[in-house]
């Protein structure tokens, strides 16, 4: 096994460089079953808070975007991605990058890593307050999660896969049943940081709400508190 490790290294360090190492290894523990374990840890890098990009410029040029290329994201772009999506901007209150009903954050974030340099593939959840991920299943699941979307395709082309999901009674314990529209709302600014953060990486998402909760709930690995509200295939444009 080290043998065929080496050989690897040895052609992709000549052919494609550090870049395609991690990318090769990456397949190579695929398939010889050396996949990491459930609750492997991955500290991301520190999210940047400023960029050539206005927000009038990501908010002009937003789009919807269904095709992907076959390349792969780094954890750096990742790391931005989820800061936007749900990352702490005041370590003393706790406050986030999207505005929470109450402050009372019932949003859960997943990423599905399909072809990411340097983390295995796998279901992974969004820590906020350490700004890590935490692998919750093995495997890439982005076939799976096609299906649970009714065959939208782009669902499975996107290098990962952000998934919101959602912990009702956190808003509902204080707001009754009108929390649930809170929670929608809150969703939807959560998502639409995302498709501007995009928008500054150069990458192209869609958001997907067609889908089987149970099936998208099953394959994430999802507590049964939890319900599935938005799905986003994040890539490279094509």
């Amino acid at each position: 096994m080290k043998k065929i490790l080496i050989v690897i290294m040895s052609v992709a360090l000549i052919g494609v460089g550090i870049g395609g190492v991690l990318m090769l290894l990456q397949t190579a523990r695929d398939e010889l079953g050396l996949q990491e374990p459930i609750n492997t840890e991955i500290n991301l890098p520190e999210p940047k808070y400023d960029s050539n990009t206005s927000v009038e410029q990501a908010l002009f040029e937003r789009r919807s975007v269904r095709e992907y290329k076959d390349e792969p994201l780094t954890l750096t772009e990742v790391s931005q991605l989820l800061w936007a999506a749900q990352g702490i901007t005041d370590a003393g209150r706790g406050l986030r990058t999207a505005p929470s009903a109450g402050a009372l954050y019932p949003l859960e974030v997943y990423v599905v890593m399909g072809n990411v340099v340097g983390a295995a593939q796998g279901v992974y959840k969004y820590k906020p307050h350490e700004h890590k991920l935490v692998k919750v299943k093995v495997g890439d699941v982005r076939d799976e999660l096609t299906l649970a979307a009714h065959g939208q395709t782009w669902v499975g082309k996107g290098a990962i896969v952000i998934v919101f999901s959602a912990v009702y009674e956190r808003t509902t314990r204080k707001y009754g049943d009108r929390g649930i529209k809170y929670v929608y709302t809150e969703a939807g600014h959560a998502a639409q940081n995302v498709f501007l953060q995009t928008v500054s990486l150069d990458l192209g998402t869609v958001v997907v709400g067609a889908f089987v909760d149970e099936e998208v709930r099953k394959i994430l690995n999802m507590p049964d508190e939890e319900h599935p509200l938005y799905i986003m295939p994040v890539g490279k444009m094509d």
